[in-house]
């Protein structure tokens, strides 16, 4: 029989204390994986309330909030080794109380080297403390280990969080002030390390593992590339491009590191990400699903919000409203994928195609019904068209990364280029791609209709000036906004197109080992001459 579906027995958390209920030990460790992934030290739903009440601008927020995701990314390459170092009490506490001093740090502070160190480093933290959660309940959600059912219920619970804690977020902002989200979250942060000391054991795992022989240097390097990249699609329009020499020194330090990080590569012999895991098939295949897929979706970041804002005239509470919609379709996409993918085993194919689909439903509806009248009701559809296809393509394309057939040595650092991939390049590349594009559009589609003012009707000569020109910017956002949907249109039609036409006959067979399998793996890596015993 093989190692991944040995029967298991009664599921238990030998972390916990007998007098705790066996059914309620799993829900004790989704309560702390929960408050965790609330906790990022900056919430960008409140970046209006932010910027207003400290001396920095949105891109600054923007970027402290996607050094978080790069922290994140970072950790996936070194995370089970600290999992096999520390016990889970340690690794609780640790994040707990990192934290809860990010949280303290980022209400207080002005200067952005600082937000983004601290959200760096509170996102490394963030990542464990959420191994350190998931992975004790692994066999509780999957006896078998099946990553597919796995990865539905890690996306259901990240993708879920991000909604609601926006929502929470401008909810409290609104009523209050935004800087008790960040008290309720330390509050709640205080709460989990207590239950940690009294209801968690310092248990250990029966192999020691040493941090020893990890490529630290290369860590730094990496961790320096992709905040760099980050740095030039976050302020590149605001200091207009490469005519600054802050966006040159960036892509020149960028372009040294990830130079570097090539060159160690090829002679070290466990780099930090080597060149098996950037060379993978499917490492390869996700990459270039996730670019054209997240420009697809690029949207989200740059029109909806502007589109709800300028043209609808939302305000906040009715804008963050939205991410209702956004919820629905990401608990109905993980259903939908549990069902389809993780049980029925649906090919990769099928799933990839589906997602395409939903993107291209959610374009022809903008392009199609976008205009001044529109109701925030008939959001809806589109928006839950939305949330169900990012985490449809999310789960099918982490789960080809477990079986992509690398050693488990070099399989988190394919994670760690999954996650960059798929969370910042997602976020901060293809939005500020779209929006150069969009902001070329505007101004031409602006001075197109501006030239045409003379020649308005003697009825709308009486308007002033600034109404005149208040009319222009709206009517060239939506003719603007309807272009690009447009192209976009095109261009995911033919992605799928493409994908409906290509032969891919695998089905998911991701199961992952067992914990002493890993830990045998992982040790077996190591080099001998770094080796100690316990």
């Amino acid at each position: 029989m093989s190692d991944w579906n040995k029967p298991q027995g009664p599921f238990d958390i030998p972390d916990v204390p007998d007098f705790i209920p066996r059914r309620l030990k799993p829900w004790l460790f989704i309560f702390f994986v929960l408050v965790i992934q609330f906790s990022g030290g900056l919430y960008l739903a409140a970046v209006t309330d932010m910027v207003g009440t400290k001396a920095l601008m949105q891109e600054d927020i923007l970027m402290a909030g996607y050094a978080s995701l790069i922290g994140m990314s970072i950790n996936f390459a070194v995370m089970f080794r600290f999992k096999f170092r520390f016990s889970n009490r340690i690794q609780l506490l640790a994040t707990g109380l990192v934290l809860l001093t990010a949280t303290i740090i980022c209400s207080f502070t002005e200067s952005v080297p600082v937000l983004v160190v601290t959200c760096f480093i509170a996102g490394w933290f963030r990542m464990q403390g959420t191994l350190a959660c998931n992975s004790t309940i692994q066999l509780w959600l999957t006896p078998v280990r099946d990553m597919a059912v796995f990865f539905c219920y890690v996306y259901l619970l990240v993708d879920g969080v991000i909604q609601l804690s926006g929502l929470t977020s401008i909810y409290i902002a609104f009523y209050s002030r935004w800087e008790y989200m960040h008290l309720l979250m330390g509050s709640l942060l205080c709460l989990m390390m207590v239950m940690v000391l009294f209801l968690v054991r310092p248990v250990r795992g029966p192999m020691y593992i040493p941090l020893k022989g990890i490529d630290w240097t290369g860590a730094f390097l990496w961790s320096i590339f992709f905040i760099c990249f980050t740095f030039v699609c976050v302020y590149g329009n605001f200091y207009d491009w490469w005519d600054a020499v802050e966006i040159r020194v960036a892509t020149a330090i960028g372009t040294v590191t990830l130079l570097i990080n090539l060159w160690r590569a090829s002679f070290l012999e466990n780099p930090y990400i080597s060149f098996q895991a950037m060379t993978n098939r499917n490492v390869v295949r996700a990459i270039i699903i996730y670019v054209i897929f997240f420009t697809l979706m690029a949207t989200e970041h740059l029109f909806e919000h502007t589109y709800a804002g300028t043209v609808l005239g939302f305000d906040e509470t009715n804008l963050i409203d939205l991410n209702w919609y956004v919820l629905w379709g990401v608990i109905a996409g993980a259903g939908f994928t549990y069902v389809t993918f993780a049980r029925c085993k649906w090919r990769y194919k099928t799933m990839t195609a589906i997602g395409f689909a939903l993107a291209v439903i959610y374009l022809a509806w903008f392009y199609f019904f976008i205009d001044y009248g529109i109701e925030k009701e008939q959001l809806f559809l589109p928006l839950f068209i939305r949330g169900a296809a990012s985490v449809i393509i999310s789960i099918v394309y982490l789960t080809s990364i477990v079986q992509s057939g690398l050693h488990f040595t070099v399989f988190p650092q394919a994670l760690t280029i999954n996650g960059f991939a798929g969370a910042v390049m997602g976020a901060a590349f293809c939005p500020a791609l779209l929006g150069e594009w969009f902001r070329h559009t505007v101004a031409r589609n602006s001075a197109l209709l501006g030239s045409s003012i003379t020649d308005l009707t003697p009825a709308a000569g009486n308007l002033h000036l600034p109404q005149l020109y208040g009319m222009v910017q709206v009517q060239s956002l939506i003719v603007s906004m309807k272009e690009i949907y447009g192209w976009l249109l095109i261009i995911g039609i033919i992605s799928l197109t493409v994908i409906l036409l290509s032969y891919g006959p695998v089905r998911p067979g991701a199961f992952f080992p067992s914990w002493k399998t890993i830990r045998h793996l992982i040790a077996a890596g190591i080099p001998r001459q770094l080796k100690v015993r316990s």
